[in-house]
């Protein structure tokens, strides 16, 4: 559930803080008021994509912030985990998303930055947006399809049938690789036969080649180490290096330990200063005895070096991508040594996973099929309270021409909205205000298996009014109580129907406009004068005695 959303210098708002509540929230005002600032935010929240413009002019910045809360926020934690992101303290999700007029935007989960694909996937689980064109997506096969799906739980079998669909094109795009592979050369299988065994020589891993690299620098420069470490150390132990200054030193600090005991300390620590000298000198002594290379290791290392440097130059700067130019090496010759018998062993996959693929797709078409019509029947009887007295629905599933991504045949949604008419597709016989209708009637029903948490409604209720727009009102408030819905209307049947009331106003009385979004208590004045706005005349008594009406019941 979203618990609060703060919004700064986005568009022509300037500030606005606001605390949600569970269950249906209204969001009114004039048209041109800036409502799509309110739906702005909440689009960035969910990983929409956006560009500078979005700040408000003469600001340096522009941020939205909210913070959500979810009864069990395990399968969010999952996600949060997998993206290597705080989890949720308390079933607490909160989310934090800045554009800046010359940086970097910036988008924070949970205190932690994150990218926009996190807030995108994380978007997908926590909001789902429902605008005025969302009843024109009801006229597509894709869009039919998804809610049948979702209806008859099928997306576990229909991202299987998927991912084997993926399987099957990749068998067939191999054998058509295949197939245009012409015969090498001798010389040609002879070449690459030696690439593949001088990658092969090089043992390649990432361990490897940075060992590789350190050696050869060693190797590379063993000569001016060793003068060096001989350079430290002679200064330190040579005859006539530091430690031979130290001892006539050491001899002097005794003498005047026994005159003053208590330099005895200092005494000490000179003589802890010859032994560390010492241990020193040994140590550089030690590194120029380990630059001393036979002449055979050396030359391997710079010819392993050699190699490696030749092999990225080839085939790419990392070890993964010289590897997999080695498998695709090793696998164009396999591929040479029986091409027809490839052939054949590709066919055999393609074919062995086109008759599972059938299978599955029959399958789900008859289970979409009845899923479909279990669909309609119940947005039959939803569509009589929405006006359709005689209104009927109904389904039948199209074959298509061989295996698609979403299987071997696509719905098609049938409506008659009136007595004695034949069931007909949704395009021939729908007006925008009966598509409305029917969209409504489908999300009503699907809310009780759809586990996304926050509906957003934006004017889903145009088209329709009057009595029509009181039901709609009320459908909207009864998805309400499994769901946080947040509904942006016109209607004041609809608007007094909110637990919650938010009026979006454009003040445009100083030297620049500004946008406004304030909450209106329940039965309160303002909620009574903003209804009777939207019956046509705030000042009118009639109005105002209607809107009353409408709070009343």
């Amino acid at each position: 559930m979203l618990q609060y959303l703060k919004i700064s210098n986005l568009a022509l708002l300037e500030s606005a803080s606001i605390e949600f509540e569970s269950g249906f929230t209204v969001v009114t005002g004039e048209t041109g008021a800036g409502k799509s600032v309110f739906l702005g935010a909440l689009s960035l929240l969910s990983g929409a994509r956006t560009d500078k413009s979005a700040i408000r002019s003469g600001s340096e910045q522009c941020e939205v912030e909210a913070a959500l809360w979810f009864e069990d926020s395990g399968p969010i934690d999952e996600m949060l985990r997998a993206m290597d992101l705080p989890l949720c303290e308390e079933g607490m999700l909160v989310l934090k998303r800045s554009l800046h007029v010359s940086k970097p935007s910036r988008i924070s989960i949970n205190g932690s930055l994150a990218t926009l694909s996190n807030l995108q996937e994380l978007g997908e689980r926590w909001i789902d947006f429902h605008g005025p064109g969302e009843p024109q997506r009801l006229l597509k096969s894709e869009c039919q399809l998804e809610l049948i799906d979702l209806y008859g739980g099928l997306e576990a079998e229909a991202e299987a049938y998927r991912e084997k669909h993926l399987q099957w094109r990749g068998a067939l795009e191999e054998i058509e690789s295949l197939r245009g592979e012409s015969q090498l050369a001798p010389d040609q299988i002879d070449f690459i036969r030696a690439q593949i065994e001088q990658i092969d020589r090089l043992e390649l891993s990432e361990e490897s080649m940075e060992q590789l690299e350190q050696d050869f620098n060693r190797v590379s420069s063993a000569q001016e180490l060793l003068e060096l470490a001989s350079e430290l150390g002679n200064g330190l132990s040579g005859d006539e290096g530091v430690l031979n200054q130290l001892s006539s030193l050491v001899r002097a600090a005794e003498q005047a330990a026994e005159l003053d005991p208590s330099l005895s300390e200092l005494a000490e620590r000179l003589n802890s200063l010859v032994i560390e000298t010492q241990e020193l000198g040994s140590d550089y002594e030690q590194v120029g005895a380990s630059l001393s290379f036979e002449p055979e290791y050396a030359s391997e290392v710079l010819q392993r070096m050699n190699d490696w440097q030749d092999a990225r130059r080839k085939y790419g700067r990392s070890v993964a991508s010289v590897l997999a130019a080695r498998d695709e090496m090793a696998r164009r010759l396999e591929s040479q040594g029986d091409i027809e018998g490839s052939l054949q062993r590709l066919h055999a996959e393609a074919d062995k996973l086109e008759s599972e693929l059938k299978g599955l797709a029959s399958r789900l078409t008859q289970k979409r099929l009845k899923s479909g019509q279990a669909l309609a029947k119940k947005a039959e009887k939803m569509l009589l309270e929405l006006g359709f007295k005689k209104g009927r629905c109904g389904i039948q599933m199209l074959e298509q021409n061989g295996l698609k991504s979403y299987g071997d045949s696509l719905p098609d949604l049938l409506f008659s909205p009136n007595v004695g008419e034949p069931l007909k597709a949704l395009t021939q016989v729908a007006s925008s205000g009966e598509l409305a209708r029917v969209m409504l009637a489908l999300k009503t029903i699907l809310a009780d298996v759809d586990s996304v948490p926050v509906l957003v409604f934006d004017e889903v209720d145009a088209n329709v009014g009057g009595e029509i727009g009181r039901i709609v009102g009320q459908k909207l408030k009864g998805i309400g109580d499994n769901h946080q819905v947040i509904c942006i209307t016109h209607l004041p049947q609809v608007a007094a129907l909110g637990r919650q009331h938010y009026l979006v106003e454009k003040d445009q009385s100083g030297k620049r406009a500004a946008v406004r979004i304030s909450q209106l208590k329940n039965d309160s004045e303002e909620r009574v004068q903003e209804l009777a706005r939207m019956l046509g005349d705030r000042q009118a008594k009639s109005a105002q005695t209607h809107a009353r009406e409408l709070l009343a019941s």
